[in-house]
């Protein structure tokens, strides 16, 4: 990796010779391309985006763009060689990530008000193109928002860097010690017109939030169909896990020789680990819609959704977005429960239930008006997506059998766990 940028331009839409580009911060960790290079990037962004074809990776003669973008900024990674592509986007992730947990919200208005601060942490994340120390729990150690504080920080590096365990300080200490284990999957599923799922997986992780004294080991177990196997105990629901990727704590070599996850924990909140399983779901809530439009007239929209998870469970803050011709005006709506509201500027009606049982169904019925003059511009169809958040339950059945906390002074630690379930990409196409 070689420089690595934020841009910021006005995000309202504008013809090429308009469009605006301001380096706000630019770091050169190699000096082997030349800074002017980031002059191209938004004519090439423009120009793609006019073409359709818009990428990730875009080049310059023998110089390529590796760009992100979040909020109003572009992160903009640039390199004349074959780099790690993977390496490059998980890095300026990681930047977003960072910077958004120091400055709360990551925005043009928030770099140029911590200039200071981001120099510090893109000299300490990066040092010559390569990776550094990444935590932002680590860094906030030595790197502070105060800028009094910054020169006194550097005369004493944290122990943590240099420690073996360089997630976690000694001397932690705690009244209460306890962790709390949230297991959290989303589940992503794209339904089309005739009813068919087409694609649907579960990506899941584990969170802590550790409150345990002194340096703890801790052991954790899942229902983990490898292990079963391995112990000759297939008995029960397991889980088979794909694409896991773990906490920096985590032994991996004790988990490729017996399944064991084993680790000291960072101190306060971490993901543990993530996980996909690439197995056919159910929609938890079934939508079926039927769109009516009458040319020059009116539009009438009818919306069943039904709850296909256990009786017991209940989905709360659920959302049902369902869009509209962006013409539609004039709205009605009557709903067998929950609120529904028109959204103009993103041509939506939002169904909100704040409380959805397993095997209840609920039915929202909206109007709208149409102008006389019909527009000829063919409009894009979107679907309806849903959100929704599930508590006490897991799609996959995914389970933690035990949680050991071991410390040499031997105290009593209490873990407590919670599962929840939640929507992910849910997209359900419509005809239309």
């Amino acid at each position: 990796m070689r420089n690595i940028m934020n841009k910021t331009r006005n995000l309202k839409k504008r013809s090429m010779s308009e469009s605006c580009l301001n380096v706000l911060i630019c770091r050169n960790y190699k000096g082997d391309v030349d800074m002017s290079e980031i002059d191209h990037f938004m004519p090439l962004l423009m120009q793609h985006e006019e073409e359709g074809l818009l990428c990730p990776v875009m080049s310059h003669g023998n110089v390529h763009f590796m760009w992100i973008k979040h909020s109003n900024l572009y992160l903009v990674a640039t390199t004349n060689k074959n780099s790690n592509a993977s390496l490059v986007y998980a890095f300026l992730y990681k930047l977003v990530e960072v910077f958004t947990e120091y400055f709360k919200e990551l925005e043009e208005e928030s770099i140029q008000d911590n200039f200071v601060v981001v120099y510090e942490l893109l000299d300490e994340l990066m040092d010559f193109g390569f990776p550094q120390t990444t935590d932002s729990k680590i860094l906030q150690e030595y790197i502070t928002q105060e800028g009094a504080k910054l020169e006194v920080a550097k005369s004493k590096v944290p122990t943590t860097v240099t420690n073996a365990v360089s997630w976690r300080s000694e001397g932690i200490k705690y009244k209460k010690n306890e962790v709390f284990i949230d297991v959290i999957e989303s589940i992503n599923v794209l339904v089309n017109a005739n009813g068919s799922v087409m694609s649907s997986d579960i990506v899941g992780s584990i969170k802590l939030k550790t409150m345990l004294s002194g340096m703890p080991e801790l052991r954790l177990g899942l229902n983990d169909r490898v292990l079963f196997g391995l112990t000759g105990r297939d008995k029960g629901k397991t889980v088979m896990m794909e694409d896991v990727k773990f906490h920096q704590c985590v032994r991996l070599s004790r988990f490729e020789s017996d399944r064991t996850i084993s680790f000291i924990p960072p101190d306060g909140e971490s993901e543990l680990m993530s996980y996909r399983i690439n197995t056919h779901v159910k929609p938890l809530i079934w939508i079926e819609s039927v769109i009516e439009k009458f040319s020059h007239s009116r539009v009438e929209i009818m919306v069943k959704a039904k709850g296909q998870f256990k009786k017991q469970s209940v989905a709360n803050n659920v959302e049902v977005r369902v869009p509209v011709p962006s013409d539609a005006d004039s709205p009605k709506f009557k709903t067998s429960t929950g609120n529904a509201k028109y959204v103009p500027e993103k041509n939506l009606v939002v169904w909100t239930i704040k409380s959805f049982p397993g095997g209840k169904e609920f039915l929202m019925r909206a109007h709208f008006g149409l102008p006389s003059v019909e527009n000829e511009e063919a409009e894009s169809k979107p679907p309806i997506t849903v959100k929704f958040e599930i508590p006490y339950f897991t799609v996959s059945g995914i389970q933690v059998r035990y949680m050991k906390i071991i410390e040499k002074s031997g105290y009593q630690a209490l873990p407590w766990v919670r599962y929840i379930t939640q929507s992910g990409d849910y997209q359900l196409r419509t005809n239309v």
